[in-house]
């Protein structure tokens, strides 16, 4: 890890131009995400940071007061600190900060959509994972032409279904094309999702990038 940045993270070089934010779920860490950021993108960069806020004892990117309940101050600064660590990291390994995709988990999820909602930092496009809304921005952002892939499971014990489509709407309303993927499953991720991300990847990024971005 570089000195210079804030976050303890694991970063993995890539071969093409595109880098993927690992952002993972309460109690991950650096490590629990490079596998499934391999397995949906085979040639991108790999940038894991680790959550700061520590709850009994586990990783998580932000504070909250009970389960969905955030702290929304909280969360306002650590994603700002959060967008600062990807802009000063691209600095440290000359990545492309225009071919940044968040991938996020639960927790990792919603601090990539509040980043989002609160036009923090403009990401290539996003892969949500179990996402909640983590807050409502007084104004709604720009988001024409963004590239978003929420996938919710329709048993999730954690995220009613009611509240994966709130954040849909808040998306659409902003003018982001998404793409909703329910699974017939809980809050735990499966093999058939993964690989739906994984191709949605590739035809949304994987030749578009490399190619326009390719002398930048």
């Amino acid at each position: 890890m570089a000195s210079n940045l804030t976050y303890q993270h694991k970063f993995v070089e890539g071969t093409e131009k595109t880098t993927v934010l690992l952002l993972h779920g309460t109690g991950g860490d650096e490590d629990s995400m490079v596998t499934l950021g391999r397995m949906i993108s085979r040639r991108s960069s790999l940038l894991s940071p680790r959550g700061k806020v520590v709850e009994n004892g586990m990783p998580r990117f932000f504070r909250r007061f009970d389960e969905g309940v955030f702290d929304i101050e909280d969360l306002k600064f650590r994603s700002g600190e959060l967008t600062d660590f990807v802009r000063e990291a691209s600095t440290t390994y000359d990545f492309d900060l225009n071919a940044v995709i968040a991938v996020g988990y639960s927790n990792g999820a919603n601090i990539a959509a509040s980043i989002i909602l609160l036009q923090l930092f403009r990401f290539a496009g996003a892969i949500l994972f179990r996402p909640m809304v983590p807050l409502v921005p007084s104004k709604s952002p720009n988001l024409d032409g963004f590239q978003v892939l929420v996938a919710a499971g329709n048993l999730d014990g954690i995220v009613p279904q009611d509240e994966t489509e709130h954040l849909v709407a808040l998306f659409r309303r902003a003018g982001a094309e998404v793409t909703l993927n329910w699974q017939a499953g809980g809050h735990e991720l499966n093999s058939e999702e993964v690989a739906r991300a994984k191709e949605w990847f590739d035809s949304k990024f994987q030749t578009a990038l490399s190619h326009t971005l390719g002398g930048h």
